[in-house]
């Protein structure tokens, strides 16, 4: 249960009610069954005085942000002078809650670094030496005191089991979680590696191919001035127009690789450019999108991948049909792509921890991979399901706060 966390603090909070209430309870047994002349005014007066800071403790722990260990230990010195008090009017070091003192460095131990760990020990220490010193001993009173200072050690013994006993099950459980949350890193932080180092190899690749790019635009215009055959024509006009999309993209991964530049993506010319890649696939549109959006290029690289998959899925079950349904709705994009393929294979369920895994024999399984660090990166969510009755529905949730022309 690390400091850091604001639940430590409201924990102790929890615990010292406890050890109000239950202070509260000791004094009003001792003082009216049992008849021990005990001063009740200085007990009182530092049963109030926890309680108040107590009150104050809550308060801070519920709104504002987490404190430093330095804070949590000046908690603990509290609860120190208090039992250090309380203690010492009532027996001093005979009183059979005097090894309490134990239990607020056993608490100490379980969440505070070592050197306040080892400063609760020492205020501790101080503490339990003032109260053997000044002490005030019991008053003589009737009854059988070896009998009270027995049941009295039980019922401190029964408490530091329960205290000791929370606090380790709280700490296993946060160590837990904290093992889960360091595996989902790791493996965060080797897809993104791979992604990195497929994005400096694509920048190389860019630059390439620059220049097969420009001869095949100038041979594709030739041809089309040159040819008389009509079909042959627009088969050249056609191949410019993919040559143009492949220049796109080279400028898009050269302008990516600048610091700070952010052009935006065009998710109308996104499913377009799409259209004119894929144009054997049958793309089913519903949903109207704002005509001046602009969203992150991560985004429209998202809809793509998700788009080839869907049409890779279709063609393998021998359909040609793609769903693909967008909105805009309370600041996110909010969309859908559905397939009419086989739908789930055992071996892959879109497994975000998967890098570069692909079901297809030709594939590589990068748009898997760059579909999860994106949704990741820009906080949205993305989820599958089986379509009815066949193939698959995936569904994305993505934020556009930030992007252009959107509030």
């Amino acid at each position: 249960m690390p400091i850091s966390s604001p639940s430590f603090l409201r924990t102790l909070c929890n615990l010292r009610w406890v050890a109000i209430i239950g202070q509260a309870v000791a004094v009003l047994v001792a003082t009216e069954l049992m008849h021990i002349p005990l001063p009740v005014a200085p007990l009182w007066g530092g049963i109030g005085l926890l309680a108040a800071f107590n009150v104050y403790a809550t308060w801070r722990s519920h709104r504002l942000a987490p404190d430093s260990a330095g804070v949590a230990f000046l908690h603990m010195l509290v609860d120190v002078a208090v039992l250090a008090w309380l203690v010492g009017w009532s027996g001093g070091i005979t009183n059979p809650f005097s090894p309490m003192f134990l239990l607020l460095i056993a608490v100490a131990a379980l969440a505070l670094p070592l050197r306040w760990v080892l400063a609760t020990a020492a205020a501790s220490l101080v503490g339990y030496a003032l109260m053997a010193v000044f002490g005030r001993p019991l008053p003589a009173f009737h009854g059988n005191a070896f009998n009270l200072h027995l049941w009295g050690m039980a019922v401190n013994f029964l408490l530091s089991v329960g205290v000791v006993l929370y606090f380790s099950t709280r700490l296993v459980a946060a160590l837990r979680q904290r093992e889960r949350e360091l595996a989902v890193l790791r493996e965060r932080f080797a897809r993104n590696e791979g992604i990195v180092a497929l994005a400096t190899h694509a920048a190389a690749v860019a630059h390439e191919l620059n220049t097969p790019l420009a001869t095949m635009t100038l041979l594709s215009e030739e041809i089309a001035e040159q040819c008389d055959d009509e079909a042959i024509r627009e088969d050249a006009t056609t191949l410019r127009e993919l040559v143009d999309i492949c220049r796109d993209r080279v400028r898009e991964l050269a302008a990516s690789a600048e610091m700070g530049r952010n052009t935006g993506a065009d998710l109308e010319r996104v499913i377009h450019r799409w259209q004119l890649v894929r144009p054997t696939i049958e793309l089913q549109r519903e949903g109207e999108l704002p005509p001046r959006l602009r969203v992150d290029p991560s985004i429209g690289h998202l809809l793509q991948a998700l788009l080839n998959n869907a049409a890779d899925a279709s063609q393998q079950a021998g359909s040609t049909r793609v769903e693909l349904r967008l909105r805009c709705d309370g600041g996110e994009l909010i969309g859908e792509v559905r397939d009419e393929g086989d739908g789930f294979q055992d071996t892959l369920r879109f497994q975000s921890d998967t890098l570069f895994r692909s079901t297809k024999p030709d594939g590589m399984g990068v748009g898997l991979a760059l579909s999860h660090a994106t949704v990741e990166r820009l906080g949205g969510s993305l989820t599958l399901q089986t379509a009815s009755p066949r193939g698959v529905r995936v569904r994305f949730r993505l934020p556009l706060r930030g992007t252009k022309d959107f509030p």
